[in-house]
């Protein structure tokens, strides 16, 4: 009787497991889906979007003239219904629920709004300083590159 009722609950158990795991990776895509949404996701969009564009003209200044059919254009396919999925998705990969939970937490709080609005600046200062650095050196990579053929 014994080995029956242990046969059963092992069998229930693993039966329910599929349905355990698809709830823990239902919370983990509610817990990134929550943080892209403290994030402000959803509203930065559009303002990577007029950003890619301005840098796109000031690059390539004949594109000036189609400057509002390439906002018009990304409008339409870099918005938050059309990127959520993914973005949800990329986050589940990088972080588990409990650190998702944790950065949500830390986003609400008047910092992580600070660096949430902050940091997007910094990283494009930063990786101007990176440009900078690596054109005052463009000549030490071009020697480097044909010694090295």
């Amino acid at each position: 009787m014994r080995r029956l009722l242990c046969s059963c609950l092992i069998t229930v158990a693993l039966g329910l497991s599929p349905l355990v795991a698809l709830g823990d990776a239902q919370s983990h895509r509610k817990a990134a889906e929550d943080l892209l949404r403290v994030l402000e996701v959803d509203k930065s969009l559009p303002k990577v979007v007029v950003q890619v564009v301005e840098n796109q003209v000031q690059h390539n200044p004949q594109l000036a003239p189609q400057r509002e059919v390439l906002q018009r254009f990304l409008t339409t396919y870099v918005n938050w219904e059309s990127v959520k999925e993914e973005a949800i998705t990329a986050y589940t990969r990088e972080f588990t629920e409990p650190e998702l939970k944790q950065l949500t937490e830390f986003y609400k709080t008047p910092l992580g709004k600070k660096a949430n609005e902050k940091m997007p600046q910094l990283a494009f200062i930063a990786g101007q300083i990176g440009l900078k650095q690596a054109q005052a050196h463009q000549t030490e990579l071009r020697q480097m590159l044909s010694t090295s053929q």
